[in-house]
């Protein structure tokens, strides 16, 4: 009988939920068309259906680190996967925008505990020198999700109808349950602090009302006068948290992690290219379907190359940091990966899918490469004790830029709509849009390129190649 090491079998279970969460996001983001038409509302609105979702991650993500201390890892992992389900079945019977924002909302309040949680699991029991090969291992069977997603919710968006795309979230949410249950530690900690209520009320009430004043903005669902007194007073809130949390011992979010210098470049650097990134899956479908005049299961098969680039990129990630060193993969591959957003842009409906299919392979590619790089730096100096809120932290950041970047890609297309003289997004609005993203991208370089040469060495296995270097990254650390 086989015998799979722990370093694998924990993580391909965890990835059973993220290849549920990716699927579906990208399963939406390729439908989000034919699902306007069919709810009568604007393509552009739709853009509430992926930021409700990340709202709610922003929302409870905070809790999940103490949910699972205190409760076991196990047991709010299986319940987050049911509420995850739950929320999918919702989606699919709803018929209206505000009823699918809802619906969305319940299906990250499930995502918020299931995928930090999951990968908590992970990291608590991988050791340093096994974290970059296990991140691998978590991520490569997620990644799949996205591959198979965008032509089988074209298919289905195309030949059947949209709402039974979501029904897909069933069988595999039985099946990550039914493993969780089996293999997977109900991992707790013996001294669980208090959580800090007034920090979760706090952050919840700020985070949720200022990411859905900016995504309503545009008199989407509500007016313009609404949207802004949800940016007001949603910042207020979140300044108030941030003033207070200093002051606290035991607060929700432990800022006091990002003195790290390589968490906080992980982290915020992150922030700053996630959000170009986080505009693809809005931006792209829009321009092959509304611009090309693509349908849904053409526009999945094209998209699905970027997919499969991230996936093959998992499998050469270790070696290529191993080689070459965090900072110099990081400052590279932000200038390569924010050109490549800007070539998206300059598709036309002439140009060769084969063309179309070939950039967004290697754009797939460079976008794994940053994200297993940025992921892994941010725990490479982070402590066990304080694995649980660098997790949390991390992850609240990760999807409040995902959820901008679905915001910044949808005002510049707005922008670019509005001056040309368009009265509706034509495909000569979507190159202007990738350029902005495309450029917030590479604004990550300002954090980035202040790491030091050596930065996360010991998990990169990276050394540098003279002495003389090494000796002057000791005198650095010294100093």
């Amino acid at each position: 009988m086989i015998r799979i090491p722990k370093a694998v079998l924990v993580p391909m279970i965890v990835a059973c939920a993220l290849f549920m969460e990716n699927m579906d996001s990208t399963v939406i983001a390729t439908s989000l068309p034919t699902i306007a038409r069919d709810l009568n509302e604007d393509p552009i609105a739709l853009k509430l259906a992926l930021t409700s979702y990340l709202v709610s991650l922003a929302v409870f993500i905070p809790i999940s680190g103490w949910m699972a201390d205190r409760f076991g890892a196990r047991k709010v992992f299986r319940s987050a996967i049911a509420v995850f389900m739950g929320g999918s079945i919702l989606c699919a019977l709803s018929g209206s925008l505000a009823g699918f924002v809802a619906a969305r909302f319940v299906q990250g309040m499930g995502g918020a505990m299931m995928v930090p949680v999951g990968r908590l699991v992970v990291l608590r029991t991988t050791t340093k020198a096994e974290l970059v090969r296990s991140l691998s291992y978590l991520t490569i069977p997620a990644l799949v999700g996205p591959v198979i997603g965008p032509p089988l919710g074209g298919f289905i968006t195309t030949y059947f109808h949209w709402r039974w795309i979501f029904f897909i979230n069933i069988p595999i949410s039985i099946v990550g349950i039914v493993l969780a249950a089996r293999y997977i530690e109900n991992l707790k900690e013996a001294d669980v602090k208090p959580l800090d209520w007034r920090g979760f009320i706090l952050s919840a009430v700020g985070l949720s009302s200022l990411m859905l004043g900016l995504a309503t903005a545009g008199r989407h669902m509500v007016s313009a006068s609404v949207s802004a007194a949800c940016v007001v007073g949603g910042g207020a809130l979140v300044a108030t948290y941030l003033y207070l949390a200093k002051r606290n011992p035991h607060p929700l979010l432990n800022l006091d992690l990002l003195r790290l210098q390589t968490f906080r470049a992980g982290v915020l650097g992150g922030f700053l290219f996630r959000i170009g990134i986080g505009a693809i899956p809005f931006l792209l479908p829009l321009m092959l379907q509304l611009g090309f005049g693509l349908n849904s299961f053409e526009s999945g098969l094209l998209t699905c190359a970027s997919a499969a680039g991230a996936l093959f990129m998992k499998t050469i990630a270790a070696a290529i940091l191993r080689r070459f060193g965090f900072r110099r993969v990081l400052i590279v591959n932000a200038i390569a990966t924010a050109l490549s957003l800007m070539v998206i842009g300059m598709f036309t409906d002439t140009t060769p899918h084969m063309l179309i299919i070939a950039i967004l392979l290697v754009g797939g590619c460079l976008r794994s490469l940053q994200f297993t790089s940025l992921n892994a730096l941010s725990y490479a100096d982070i402590e066990q004790p304080n694995m649980s809120q660098a997790t949390s932290l991390a992850s609240v950041v990760q999807q409040l830029a995902a959820g901008t970047g679905v915001t910044v890609g949808a005002f510049a297309l707005q922008a670019a709509s509005y001056l040309q003289g368009h009265a509706t997004v034509v495909a000569a609005d979507f190159l202007p849009a990738f350029i902005v993203v495309g450029l917030v991208s590479a604004s990550s370089l300002i954090i980035l390129a202040s790491l030091p040469h050596h930065a996360g060495a010991a998990i990169s296995g990276h050394r540098q190649d003279k002495p003389a270097d090494s000796g002057a990254g000791e005198a650095e650390r010294a100093g």
